[in-house]
């Protein structure tokens, strides 16, 4: 499925680049091979078929070294970097070309007779010399034209290559957050069991709304900041039946305007973490969360009690803030602040993402 998804993104990039170069081509042999009906005109003699006919073997001939050189000698021979081979193969077509359009010159009709003076050289030789800039000047342009073209489908490959391979490591990066999710949360659980059999049991139930989120809500790109913030609230809840009395929980989540968006679970890692390191089983405690607007973007700030876990304990493995800052590279480059900060007793973290930024603008605060 994922393949046929590029598949089909790399014919539509491709698509109106070769419509586009078809209209090119079409227009500018059209214009060279009308050209001399754009100069007649009645102090201009009127063209003949006879003159017409001979008129057009120089652009046809234009035509055979310009396609050859653009279908042909440059994929096969420039591309590969075989300059000599191209060089000498340009050289035989240009010869070749020149002594056709003058042997075919002289079996057509004669235009009318002008009086000029013979050149010493042969007919053939002087006409082969004042013609081959010509012919370079078309393998020339055949050059830029097919370079261009090739360099643009290689820009677009190269795009859609960069963005399978973002949306592959944000998946990647979300299937490691979900079993990191549900590890620590199921950690709480089994502590919760052991002094509260009931809100163990309540604690499952929510937990099944929380996976039904996680699971299916956060896979599209982009989630509502209401369904995030239900998300936050549910989790935060759950947390909180395992706390003792002397730990408290503040939180404080603005109400966002309609429409705002942002991608799925960026806050749950900071989340977890102050539940894992603000909270001490037998000192004071405390957890304040807070995440509000502005017109710009949205910012989470999170305050709690420090008590660093020892190297013993094995309920989480820090991969959830490695994955964040991940996640913020990919989604979000250089339109987030992120901010760690240990005072003495406490640890706060503040995270500020600009949703909407303007052209040319990085306006990242740090709210306090």
């Amino acid at each position: 499925m994922e393949t046929n998804k590029q598949e089909n993104r790399s014919q539509l990039t491709e698509r109106p680049y070769r419509s586009m170069g078809f209209v090119i081509h079409i227009v500018a042999w059209g214009i060279l091979f009308g050209m001399p009906f754009f100069f007649t005109g009645r102090e201009t003699q009127s063209i003949t078929w006879d003159s017409y006919i001979r008129f057009l073997l120089v652009p046809l001939s234009f035509m055979l070294v310009f396609y050859a050189n653009y279908s042909l000698l440059i994929p096969k021979y420039l591309f590969t970097k075989h300059i000599p081979k191209f060089l000498l193969a340009n050289a035989l077509l240009i010869a070749f070309t020149i002594i056709a359009v003058h042997l075919l010159m002289q079996v057509l009709p004669a235009p009318h007779p002008r009086h000029h003076i013979t050149p010493p050289l042969p007919e053939i030789i002087r006409f082969f010399f004042g013609n081959i800039m010509l012919y370079i000047l078309v393998v020339g342009l055949s050059v830029a034209i097919r370079m261009t073209g090739s360099w643009y489908e290689v820009e677009s490959m190269r795009r859609e290559l960069e963005q399978a391979r973002v949306e592959a490591e944000l998946t990647n990066l979300k299937s490691q957050l979900n079993p990191h999710f549900l590890f620590n949360t199921l950690n709480n659980i089994y502590c919760l069991i052991a002094f509260d059999a009931n809100k163990a049991q309540e604690a499952v139930h929510d937990l099944s709304r929380l996976l039904r989120y996680v699971l299916y809500d956060s896979s599209h790109p982009l989630v509502s900041i209401e369904r995030e913030f239900d998300f936050i609230r549910n989790y935060v809840g759950l947390m909180k039946m395992r706390l003792p009395e002397h730990a408290r929980v503040e939180m404080e989540l603005s109400t966002p305007p309609p429409g705002m968006q942002i991608a799925p679970l960026l806050f749950i890692s900071l989340i977890e973490n102050a539940f894992k390191h603000g909270v001490s089983n037998n000192k004071s405690s405390y957890i304040r969360i807070r995440i509000i607007h502005d017109d710009k973007g949205i910012d989470c700030y999170i305050e709690n009690s420090y008590f660093p876990k020892d190297k013993s304990d094995k309920s989480g493995s820090g991969i959830g803030l490695v994955n964040l800052k991940k996640r913020l590279n990919l989604i979000y480059p250089e339109k987030y602040l992120f901010v760690q900060e240990q005072k003495e007793n406490s640890y706060v973290t503040d995270l500020y993402i600009n949703l909407y930024p303007k052209e040319n603008e990085t306006d990242m605060r740090y709210h306090r």
